[in-house]
């Protein structure tokens, strides 16, 4: 059975994490959120000899979304997202790409529901459906890895934040607990920004999502 490895980059204005999630032998890839910086991601792409067989998008912001066309098209893979999110990603005043001067709007390839399960790199992904930072947040579980992609859902003892357009605090926690914190305890939990944490950390210190 080959081995699963996860790496990441700090990309973009915000600090965003973009990760690659491969296999060692076969160099079989699944990358997530590449944000920005796209040169800088091909180039990892390239030394790694990553053959990329899809892009996740946790959510349609800026800082998660602007190098997708670049690397879709020097990888020629799919993206993936939450069909909710539909609206964000496709609206530059929505997902604030227009603040930043470059506005960005994107069309999936591949329009995901909520609990829907998906087979990339030999794995079966389910598709959690997590609104509340945005309308459309999308996690992505690997159960056979012990991996979850949170997006800005849940972070290291924090939450995204609820101040952006489709954003609702109430609608966030609850997604936390009801969808994230049922997944097992030793499960890895990779967030969109700042350090990786694992379900049970969340569960016993998270300030925002504890009851």
């Amino acid at each position: 059975m080959e081995r699963i490895k996860c790496d990441f980059l700090v990309v973009g204005p915000v600090q965003t994490n973009c990760y690659f999630l491969y296999k060692e032998e076969s160099k079989e890839c699944v990358l997530v959120d590449p944000g920005d910086e796209a040169g800088k991601i091909q180039e990892y792409i390239d030394k790694k000899n990553l053959d990329v067989k899809a892009i996740l998008l946790t959510h349609g912001h800026f800082d998660h979304i602007t190098a997708v066309q670049e690397i879709k098209q020097h990888c020629q893979a799919p993206v993936y997202a939450a069909k909710a999110e539909k609206e964000v990603l496709e609206n530059p005043a929505i997902n604030l790409s227009v603040q930043m001067q470059t506005p960005v709007s994107l069309e999936a390839d591949e329009w995901l529901e909520d609990g829907e399960e998906i087979t990339l790199l030999g794995q079966t992904v389910r598709c959690i459906l997590t609104p509340g930072h945005t309308c459309g947040g999308m996690s992505y579980y690997f159960p056979k890895a012990g991996i979850l992609f949170s997006g800005d859902t849940l972070f290291q003892e924090s939450v995204g934040r609820t101040d952006f357009p489709t954003g609702s605090m109430s609608t966030l926690i609850r997604s936390i607990r009801e969808k994230l914190f049922v997944l097992p305890n030793a499960v890895s939990v990779y967030p969109g920004h700042g350090m990786m944490t694992s379900i049970e950390n969340e569960k016993k210190f998270n300030p925002f999502a504890v009851e």
